[in-house]
């Protein structure tokens, strides 16, 4: 097992920093200044351009997350069979990076259907007014949702990779190793 992986734990990390705060800022900074914008037809236009000069840099901010954790798994696999707890947060955060990537794509791809309903006058990225077309309306509200549903994710993969540092201490390796090694010697 090698024992310094810094660059692929700084491709994961600064990957992870990027898409969790490019979406939490995009959802507050970005889609809150474009509601502000005078003229409720250039709403969505505005919203628009900030989301399409952000996405190159999210996607090179997700692959060089998704190259930094396959290579950081691929080089803890023995601790992932060998220490208890490590296989099952191993997952949850696959699980948490699925559903994360799936939401982002998700949200992306609304995203560009409010692009393409430009320019529906609308009280803000996500909240119609009373001039808004019905079909703008339905897309605005499940991106309501799924704008926020990226920042939760990604921070939530944020808490578990802090868990797998914990994992990393010494004490809680042998901790881990140990009990792996009693359930496998304890007659079931």
């Amino acid at each position: 097992m090698n024992e310094r992986d810094t660059v692929l734990r700084s491709m994961h990390d600064a990957g992870l920093a990027a898409w969790f705060g490019g979406s939490l800022m995009g959802a507050v900074g970005l889609n809150g200044a474009a509601g502000k914008v005078d003229d409720p037809q250039e709403r969505l236009t505005v919203s628009s351009v900030g989301w399409d000069r952000w996405a190159p840099v999210n996607m090179a901010a997700i692959g060089s997350h998704l190259v930094g954790a396959a290579g950081i798994l691929a080089s803890e696999q023995g601790r992932v069979a060998g220490q208890r707890g490590v296989g099952t947060m191993s997952a949850v955060k696959t699980a948490l990076t699925v559903a994360a990537l799936g939401a982002t794509a998700y949200s992306r791809r609304l995203g560009m259907q409010l692009e393409d309903a430009a320019p529906a006058p609308v009280a803000g990225v996500t909240e119609p007014s009373e001039q808004t077309p019905p079909e703008v309306r339905s897309v605005q509200r499940r991106q309501k949702v799924a704008q926020w549903a990226v920042p939760a994710l990604t921070g939530a993969l944020i808490a578990v990779t802090a868990l797998a540092g914990e994992q990393q201490k010494p004490r809680s390796v042998v901790r881990g190793v140990a009990g792996r090694l009693r359930g496998v010697l304890t007659p079931a």
